[in-house]
């Protein structure tokens, strides 16, 4: 059984209430930035991938000036992130592909967007949402792990759940709840060792009623 629309709203106000803070927290300052960022985020922490791009947007912050740069120089900059010459090699291609054909600006939406090399709909989202205050519900292992374990939905892949949580969550929380899931995976509802007890939703939560109970 899901969660009642009263329900989600209670969760998502409760959340809210904790992480009144929550925001997106790869820095950046233009969509271009955030969308290196964000493809350089894959199996990585925002914490790692800050690190990097603190220093390299002082050297590289547009599409041609990564265009211009061969793969192996740009993997050299982003080695600590992980898959680093995969990671590369999509950064250089997108570069080239939003000078060449985008005016170096990047596109505002979904459809065009995933176009990209290196961008799904969690990436497309991501941007979409914090560079330009569109509403979306991007999945990361976090909000995947997060509202199957409380059961705000029942699905199998990140996809999926996008779609379902698109269907349950009002839209204009969308974004906010995001980044209110991020926030309560990273600090306290970890994947080995979730921090029930301190939880201001378990009364809500699956997880907690079924397991820990």
């Amino acid at each position: 059984m899901g969660k009642s629309s009263e329900e989600i709203k209670e969760i998502l106000d409760l959340l809210e209430i904790q992480y009144p803070d929550a925001e997106c927290e790869l820095h950046y300052t233009t969509p271009f930035e955030l969308l290196v960022a964000t493809i350089l985020s894959a199996q990585c922490t925002d914490v790692r991938v800050n690190k990097v791009t603190d220093e390299m947007f002082k050297v590289c912050n547009t599409p041609k000036q990564f265009a211009d740069l061969s793969e192996e120089e740009i993997g050299e900059m982003i080695k600590t992130c992980g898959l680093y010459k995969s990671k590369a090699k999509k950064i250089k291609m997108t570069s080239e592909i939003l000078y060449n054909d985008y005016n170096s600006e990047v596109p505002d939406s979904l459809e065009e967007l995933i176009k990209l090399p290196g961008v799904g709909r969690k990436t497309a989202g991501v941007v979409l949402s914090n560079a330009f205050g569109h509403p979306a519900i991007p999945v990361d292992t976090h909000v995947f792990r997060i509202v199957n374990r409380i059961g705000i939905v029942e699905t199998s892949t990140p996809e999926k759940t996008e779609f379902e949580l698109m269907k349950v969550l009002p839209k204009e929380r969308w974004s906010k709840a995001h980044h209110l899931f991020i926030f309560l995976g990273r600090r306290m509802c970890k994947a080995r060792k979730p921090e029930c007890t301190d939880c201001p939703i378990k009364k809500h939560c699956n997880y907690f009623l079924e397991i820990v109970k």
